[in-house]
């Protein structure tokens, strides 16, 4: 079948298959059945997804391929589905976070203030040490991590090794508007490193006038 109704016969017909005439397919001989389970297949595949080797991301290539094989192996489509979405979930959470961005924020001849945005971690700490040349720099640097967040211990051994470059280019590097699990995981490192937070911007508020009794 080749019209919009040919699925819908298909699975009516299959339905009438399992429930009213079960005793005539256990006469088809299996082998039959088998063939008729390989034209099924070659008929489904989508051979054209072969022609986007070379020309799509190689992570969506490892996707097709985990499902198919997936699949093949386990005898399970829904499986299959399943590992080809958290495989996907993943190369999407990797390609969307690894990039982190820095701008200036305010610059005078003595202290140049950086803002960082994006998430720091172990997939992005070459790029956020790559963005910072200590020799070139100012005498006083900050990083503002207000747009940004620190989430494991690689991404905070990556500013302690910028803080010690920075260091032996005897210039002062320095970090302020750290999320609070940023201040938590400096707690637990301890001595391991060696930075220095500016404390946050003090919290205003609203001044009662008092009127004169007179």
């Amino acid at each position: 079948g080749r019209g919009r109704l040919s699925g819908i016969t298909a699975a009516l017909m299959l339905l009438v298959f399992i429930l009213f005439a079960s005793a005539f397919i256990e006469m088809i001989p299996l082998a039959a059945l088998v063939g008729v389970m390989f034209m099924v297949v070659i008929g489904t595949f989508e051979w054209s997804s072969l022609n986007t080797f070379g020309k799509v991301p190689f992570s969506e290539i490892i996707v097709i391929v985990a499902v198919t094989l997936v699949t093949v192996t386990m005898h399970d489509l829904a499986t299959a589905v399943f590992i080809g979405i958290i495989l996907s979930a993943l190369v999407f959470a990797w390609e969307s976070s690894k990039h982190v961005f820095v701008t200036i924020e305010k610059e005078t001849d003595d202290e140049r203030i950086y803002s960082l945005q994006g998430l720091l971690y172990f997939g992005s700490v070459r790029e956020f040490s790559d963005k910072f040349q200590a020799r070139s720099d100012v005498k006083n640097i900050v990083i503002d991590f207000g747009h940004a967040r620190v989430c494991d211990m690689s991404g905070l051994e990556a500013i302690n090794a910028l803080v010690e470059r920075y260091r032996k280019a005897d210039k002062n590097l320095r970090l302020r508007h750290l999320s609070p699990d940023c201040r938590h995981m400096l707690e637990k490192a301890g001595s391991r490193v060696n930075i220095e937070v500016l404390p946050d911007d003090p919290n205003y508020t609203v001044a009662r006038l008092r009127r004169d009794a007179k």
